[in-house]
């Protein structure tokens, strides 16, 4: 019988022992006929709206940059390359006018 591969280091030597499947490397158990869950973070706008990967986004706030005299206008366009799973800063956004920069998901709303 072949096992799949781990879920979470994608090793091959995978082995079964009863009805959960063990990983060697990085010691992972997990039961192959449960549903596993989506690792994805989940990011919310302002709206309460769910933020995916090359989502495009409006500002809904003035926001000056931290280290510089610059600030983002509220309506200002932005495009999300990666929603990432942090307390902070959970969208890495390239910004119209301004560049790439990290935005906090509560000061922007889905376009």
């Amino acid at each position: 019988m072949s096992c799949p591969p781990c879920p979470k280091c994608n090793s091959e030597y995978v082995y079964q022992d009863q009805s959960q499947l063990i990983c060697p490397e990085c010691a992972y158990e997990w039961d192959p006929s449960e549903v596993e869950e989506d690792d994805t973070p989940q990011v919310k706008d302002a709206n309460g709206t769910l933020l995916v990967d090359g989502d495009k986004v409006t500002v809904v706030k003035d926001l000056k940059i931290k280290g510089s005299s610059q600030v983002i206008k509220i309506g200002t366009k932005a495009l999300v390359r990666r929603v990432l799973d942090k307390k902070d800063h959970e969208l890495d956004c390239k910004v119209d006018g301004v560049g790439e920069m990290m935005v906090t998901a509560k000061f922007v709303k889905k376009a």
